[in-house]
């Protein structure tokens, strides 16, 4: 265990360092947000990869395979699918608006006020995903170290505050890189085969486990369809990987890399759902599904090893969390703050650090009170989904769209999400739906009204 702990205090404090030098390269405010809008390939693909992939994706997919056997890939194979979908078909046309957030597009349609309004939304949602991560940072260190959740907590999430704070997406992309890179290695080359090897084979795996755990639709079709209503929209609408997209040097870029970058998420799905079910053969008691991930390393993982697989999945959990930090810091920055300011932008680096790590602490304090990763991820993306989606594809699609309408359905969606959450669940599928329903229903209601309205005035006043 002491080896283990080794381990990961080194991978800590590399992750502190290329923090520290991600602050040398982060000298203006679009090094700091969007990384000079410079990233080459190699870097741009790690970096979306490692955003996507986060503590959710891996111990929630575990956990999935756990329950559910190899369907348990549908929650990432959603993601990489927007991951996919947005590069291929969205970041040519975002790139050119050279913008940093993604309600500036929205501003640009509607109004100053739909930019505000979605803010809080967008602020929200990224709120929500950072301690998402944050929480299963925790959940690992706990049951590997045997440490109060409080503690793991607050260490874990502690070392990504720092490091956001201090570079910006400078720091964030170089500390994806060697996320990327280790949670690859710890995860597909090292977990899996010892974990296959553990349960004596694929063929002992199949004769152990039930025919349902390798029916790819065995969660259910209405869960599968919940996964690409929320993740799959949620990808191409969501700050944190917008602000990824802004970072690339150019267009055919974004669409190769990013591509790869979906394709990806898919296999460590794949791999996530076979980690799960070889715990079920080797961990068939388990109290806590939740805690699947980490039992099998704990079980199956000699010393050493055992610490640079935890150290995979601390990469995997602290490049999301890093990621909607900056995500939420930007909107803050970008949208709500110049409000203070009478419309002044904030040009110094160092108030983009401060807001960074104010951030970072509201995360932390959320993490404390919240116990469950999935639950807390489908709660940061009902709130994206239910209030964003509608006004984002009016207002590429709909010329009758107004910003009453924008409006009202962003804030009607979200509180409709709210409600059905509290009435139903936090892992219900009717919050989704509901949400959806109500943002579509106010946004053509209330935007063909006050067209009509706008029209009786003109007669009146002609």
């Amino acid at each position: 265990m002491v080896l283990d702990i080794s381990v990961v205090v080194i991978y800590a404090a590399a992750m502190l360092l290329l923090g520290w030098y991600g602050m040398r390269r982060a000298k203006t405010q679009e090094d700091f947000l969007v990384a000079g809008r410079n990233l080459g390939p190699g870097l741009y693909m790690g970096t979306m990869a490692a955003t996507v992939i986060g503590g959710a994706s891996t111990v929630g997919t575990v956990r999935l395979g756990y329950v559910y056997g190899i369907s348990g890939l549908w929650l990432c194979a959603a993601l990489g699918a927007g991951l996919l979908v947005l590069n291929l078909f969205l970041a040519k046309p975002l790139l050119r608006l050279r913008i940093c957030t993604v309600t500036q597009v929205l501003e640009r349609r509607y109004s100053a006020r739909t930019q505000q309004a979605s803010a809080l939304v967008m602020l929200a949602y990224a709120l929500m995903l950072a301690a998402t991560s944050v929480i299963a940072i925790g959940t690992v260190m706990q049951v590997l170290f045997d440490l109060p959740l409080w503690i793991s907590i607050l260490v874990g999430g502690g070392v990504v505050v720092i490091y956001s704070a201090v570079g910006g997406m400078w720091s964030l992309t170089l500390t994806d890189i060697v996320q990327f890179v280790i949670k690859t290695a710890g995860l597909m080359l090292i977990l899996l085969p010892i974990c296959l090897y553990r349960v004596g084979g694929w063929d002992q795996l199949v004769a152990r486990l039930p025919a349902s755990s390798f029916d790819v639709t065995y969660i259910g079709w209405d869960t599968i369809a919940t996964y690409f209503v929320i993740y799959f929209f949620g990808i191409m609408i969501g700050q944190d990987v917008w602000q990824r997209v802004f970072t690339a040097r150019s267009e055919r870029l974004a669409a190769v890399a990013g591509s790869l970058a979906g394709l990806y998420c898919v296999v460590y799905g794949l791999v996530g759902a076979l980690v799960g079910m070889a715990a079920r053969v080797l961990l068939p008691e388990l109290d806590n599904p939740n805690n699947a991930f980490a039992a099998i390393v704990q079980a199956s993982l000699p010393d050493g090893v055992r610490g640079l697989v935890i150290a995979a999945a601390l990469a995997a959990m602290m490049s999301t969390a890093s990621a909607a930090m900056l995500a939420g810091s930007t909107v803050l920055a970008e949208d709500l703050v110049p409000l203070l300011r009478q419309g002044k932008p904030l040009a110094d680096v160092r108030w983009h650090r401060l807001l960074t790590l104010l951030v970072g602490l509201a995360v932390l304090g959320i993490a404390l009170v919240v116990d469950d990763v999935l639950n807390a991820l489908t709660t940061a993306y009902n709130l994206l989904v239910g209030g964003m989606l509608v006004p984002l594809i009016g207002a590429i699609y709909w010329r009758r769209a107004t910003t009453a309408g924008a409006i009202a359905s962003m804030l009607l969606g979200c509180a409709t999400a709210v409600v059905f959450m509290v009435r139903d669940g936090l892992a219900a599928n009717t919050p989704i739906y509901a949400s959806l329903a109500m943002s579509t229903a106010s946004f053509i209601l209330i935007s063909l009204a006050q067209r009509s309205q706008q029209r009786s005035l003109s007669g009146i006043q002609s």
